[in-house]
This record gives C-alpha cells, sequence and structure tokens, in this order.
C-alpha cells in the first residue's frame, strides 16, 4: 500500500474551474463577447492587429459553416497549418459546434500523415499551403473520404475566406449558445500526437475538462504574478500542446498575444524590442540563443520580467549565462515539466528564489509521485525513481491503444527523477527512449523501421546524442548487408526523404558489426550512448 506522506500534492485546485459556463465553447463565447475592442492577437511579422471582436465575429460565422455542412457533436476535425491567426479561429468554432480538433504538424511528410488521419478519422480538414501538397497526397491513400478546406486560395476548391461568406446563417445573436457537453470528462476537446517508443504517433485524447482546468491554472498564475502578466511574444507551434494550449490559455484571459509562425532571430528579437512582453515562453534551444547570440545585444531585451521555459530540460549552465548576460533586475527564469498526455506543464517553479535544475512544484489540483522502478513502492524526498502523476490536467486516453495510465489513475510518465524538502521536483534521467530535439519528441523506432526499409540495411538502431542547442540529436548505427557499399550519406538522405524535419539524422550514421542487444532481443542503447561518448572523446 502506498505510503500516503510520499504522494506530494499541489495546492487547492481554483474554485471556478468553468467560469460558470457549461463547455469550452460557451467559455470561449463569454470572454470573447467581455472586450470585443481589445486586441488579442498580433501578427508579429506584418503588425496587424486582430481584436477580439473580429474573433468572436469569425469564429461564429466558421461555427455556422460547418453546422451547416453537417458538423457535429463528436466529430473530428482537423487543422495542419503553421502558426496564423485562422488557426484559433477555427478551434473555437469547432467548441462552439462540439467538435473535436485533431492538430497536426505542417512539416508532416504524406506518409506520417496518412498515419495521423487513419487513426483520428476526420470529416474534415483545414490546410495552409505549406502542408497542402503532403495533405493532398495522404488523402488519395486513406480510405475514407476527407473534405477539405484551405486557409489560402486554391484551384477550385472551397477556402476558409468562402466558408465566412457561405455560412447561410450567422450565430452572432446575443441568444446563441454553443453545442451542450454533458460530461465534460469525456468530452473530446483536443487530439494531440505524441511520439511513443513503439513508432509512429499516438493520438492523445485531451478532454474538455482537461482544458478547463489548464485554463483556471493559467488565470490563478495571472492573479498569483499580477502586472508580470502582460503580453506574450510566442513562437512555440500551435499544433503542439505547449503552444497550443498556451495560445488557447492566453486568449482565454483576454491577454495579448505577439504570434510568430516560426523563429527568424532578428523578427523575434524585434518583437520583444517592440512589443515588450513581460513573459517569455520558450524552449531550450531559443534560451541558447539568448545564452550565447551576439545578435541579442542588439535589441532591448529589458521589459522581459520572466522566462518560462518547458519542452526538454534546461542546463543550470544556460540559465547561468542568461543571467549573466541580460542583466535585468528581478529577472526570473522558470522551468516546468510537462508532456501530451498533461495537457500542460503539470509542475512549474514560481518562487522568487532561484533554485537551478528544478522543475517545480505541482499546479494546483494536481498529485504526484516517484515510484521504485522494480517494485512500485512510492519513495521519499531524495530518492530517485518513475515520476507519477494524477489530476484534472491528466488526458484522458490515447485512440485505439493502451494508456500509461494505471487503476488508480496514476500517468506513468517514463521520466525518472526525485522531489527534495521542498516538494519541488527534479528530472534525471529519461526510462522512455524518446530523443528530445528541441521541443519535438522523436522516437527511435520509427527512425529504425525507416532504414530497415532500405534493401541494403540488415539492422539498425537509433539513439540521441548530445547537443547544446538542440537538447539531443538523432543518431543511428547501422549494420549493412554483406557486400554492401551503401555510404552513410545515401542513408541519411534515404531517411530525410521519409520524415519530417525533426526527425533527421542530424546526429550523423555510422556502421557497426552487431547492434547490442538483450537477450530477448531489446536494443541496449545504453551501450550505444556509452559508444557515441567514446566516439566524440576520441575525436578531441
Amino acid at each position: 500500500m502506498a505510503n500516503e506522506s510520499n504522494i506530494v500534492r499541489g495546492p487547492p485546485a481554483p474554485e471556478d474551474l468553468t467560469l460558470g459556463t457549461r463547455s469550452v465553447g460557451e467559455l470561449f463565447l463569454k470572454v470573447f463577447r467581455q472586450s470585443p475592442a481589445s486586441v488579442a492577437i498580433i501578427d508579429g511579422v506584418t503588425g496587424r492587429e486582430h481584436t477580439y471582436g473580429e474573433l468572436l465575429e469569425q469564429s461564429l460565422h466558421l461555427a455556422a459553416y460547418l453546422h451547416d455542412h453537417g458538423v457535429r457533436t463528436g466529430d473530428v476535425v482537423a487543422i495542419v497549418s503553421e502558426n496564423r491567426v485562422e488557426y484559433p479561429i477555427t478551434i473555437v468554432a469547432l467548441f462552439l459546434v462540439g467538435a473535436s480538433g485533431a492538430l497536426f504538424n505542417p512539416g508532416y511528410t504524406s506518409r506520417e500523415l496518412t498515419h495521423a488521419l487513419t487513426i483520428t478519422q476526420p470529416k474534415l480538414v483545414f490546410v495552409s499551403a505549406q502542408a497542402r501538397g503532403a495533405l493532398y497526397r495522404a488523402c488519395r491513400s486513406i480510405r475514407h473520404q476527407i473534405s477539405i478546406i484551405n486557409y489560402d486560395a486554391y484551384e477550385r476548391s472551397t477556402s476558409y475566406a468562402d466558408c465566412l461568406r457561405r455560412s447561410s446563417r450567422s450565430f452572432d445573436a446575443p441568444s446563441f449558445m454553443p453545442a451542450p457537453v454533458t460530461d465534460l470528462a469525456e468530452a473530446v476537446a483536443l487530439i494531440v500526437m505524441s511520439s511513443g517508443t513503439t513508432g509512429l504517433p499516438k493520438g492523445v485524447l485531451i478532454s474538455q475538462a482537461n482544458v478547463m482546468a489548464t485554463f483556471a491554472n493559467f488565470r490563478y498564475a495571472v492573479q498569483k504574478q499580477g502586472p508580470a502578466f502582460r503580453s506574450f511574444v510566442e513562437i512555440l507551434p500551435w499544433y503542439h500542446v505547449a503552444g497550443g494550449i498556451m495560445m488557447l490559455s492566453v486568449l482565454s484571459a483576454n491577454l495579448r498575444k505577439v504570434a510568430l509562425a516560426k523563429f527568424e532571430p532578428r523578427t523575434y528579437l524585434s518583437c520583444v524590442e517592440r512589443y515588450r512582453p513581460s513573459v517569455l515562453n520558450i524552449v531550450p534551444p531559443i534560451a541558447v540563443f539568448l545564452a550565447k547570440h551576439p545578435m541579442v545585444d542588439e535589441y532591448d531585451l529589458s521589459s522581459v520580467e520572466m522566462i518560462a521555459c518547458g519542452a526538454a530540460p534546461l542546463s543550470k549552465e544556460v540559465e547561468e549565462l542568461i543571467y549573466a548576460r541580460l542583466k535585468t533586475p528581478g529577472l526570473r527564469i522558470r522551468q516546468g515539466y510537462g508532456m501530451s498526455e498533461t495537457t500542460q506543464a503539470i509542475t512549474f517553479y514560481d518562487s522568487d528564489q532561484p533554485k537551478l535544475g528544478t522543475i517545480g512544484g505541482l499546479r494546483p489540483g494536481q498529485f504526484g509521485k516517484v515510484i521504485d522502478l522494480d517494485t512500485g513502492r512510492t519513495l521519499g524526498p531524495h530518492q530517485r525513481g518513475e515520476l507519477c502523476f494524477k489530476g484534472s490536467l491528466i488526458m484522458k486516453g490515447y485512440i485505439g491503444t493502451e494508456s500509461p495510465i494505471d487503476a488508480d489513475g496514476w500517468l506513468h510518465t517514463g521520466d525518472i527523477g526525485y522531489y527534495d524538502d521542498d516538494r519541488d521536483f527534479f528530472i534525471v534521467d529519461r526510462l522512455k527512449e524518446l530523443i528530445k530535439y528541441k521541443a519535438f519528441q522523436v522516437p527511435p523506432a520509427e527512425l529504425e523501421a525507416v532504414l530497415l526499409s532500405h534493401p541494403e540495411v540488415k539492422d539498425a538502431a537509433v539513439i540521441g546524442v548530445p547537443d547544446d542547442r538542440a537538447g539531443e540529436l538523432p543518431m543511428a548505427y547501422v549494420v549493412r548487408k554483406d557486400d554492401s557499399n551503401v555510404s552513410p550519406q545515401e542513408l541519411i538522405a534515404y531517411v530525410e526523404q521519409k520524415v519530417s524535419t525533426e526527425k533527421r539524422l542530424r546526429g550523423g550514421l555510422q556502421f557497426i558489426g552487431e547492434i547490442p542487444k538483450t537477450a530477448s532481443g531489446k536494443i541496449l542503447r545504453r551501450a550505444l550512448r556509452d559508444l557515441a561518448a567514446r566516439s566524440k572523446q576520441s575525436k578531441l
């Protein structure tokens, strides 16, 4: 039986999780109507401002179009796009009609999109020009019929602008109410793709209750920090749970967001200087950029009071470099921990006292514990084991596959860590085998499957090798077939053609006589990581 004293509890959950509403759609309707003249989103490239009134009007018109074309409660509609103002409008419109939004990486290849479409079965897909070619190729290879709406005008196809014009009625009346939701914990709000160690990405089901809890925790943080939360410059992709949920959280709190579709250094720094945000929501590669790139000294970043970093661990050394470089009085660099399966960060460090390396304490209403890897026994402070979490932020489950949530509701993360006497958590290792490239999770098994599909490859294993800027780079060890003369460059190019950009073998490829494995056939990745480290050391 678990030692209850070793179960860590976060602060009490906020009393008003729903703002008196009965669905996420109703919540957004209420918030958007509060201050229609306020600026909601600024395009960081063009400077164009979009008000809450504009978002409200377009969301209602798009919801009317979707309703008129048969999109109903429980249907899935996918979005394959970079960050742009149409993205949140589409999501809110889906919430208004009770549909679920499936968020796909616009960098997916047609092979990856085929998998995502097959497991989520969307009735409709919104797509930007960037991802259009891959999506159309994927749609030709799947069995069920999918309608496509283009965010950008495209030959003889329905565009986003067409939808707004063609809606036969408007949901603009003050009396309009969104589709009813009888059970917030069962209703799926979003589906995000989370890479697993067994191959292709899994569909993570995030409920309306999960989203409501996230919004309530965000409001709690805003109230706690006070003026420190004024506006945000955002470059995290919205199809990624860290970026998408943060974007929706900011809009749900009537705050201002400066949006960028991608990280372009000068554009990013110019936006920080011009719009003077108090908070930067970043990932470790951008933290390294802020710490080391000489360009940063050309811009005024003095408005920044807090840098919140997540998606992958941030080293103490990089934190110290940023403090030393920016020299902003009172600047706080804070880390959080989360995964697609926890909707957003389930821990966050927000104390005024610096504590390097911690991922912080539990968010309100959440529970955590550390368990022994062999016995499952609940451990106490400073004892290392697997991190497990429970609470209102934990996903509903996966689509059609086994969940890492046990019978008592605990999510087993696969990450190794501990908590200290202050109940702050620390990550020390990963039990799972995912490679963390920048903010992306790269499953080795998927890359191994691609390599093994090459006719001259006998066996393959992929590991992550450390990199200061990216966190880890995917690297392959390959056993060639007898008499094969295939080169590393040929195999790297072969993989590049079949995967999205974050999964490329940037760590290189080496040939090896045999892949080290256990007696049961599992790859000994630790042995390969040691081999890679020795190889790097010998070259120094």
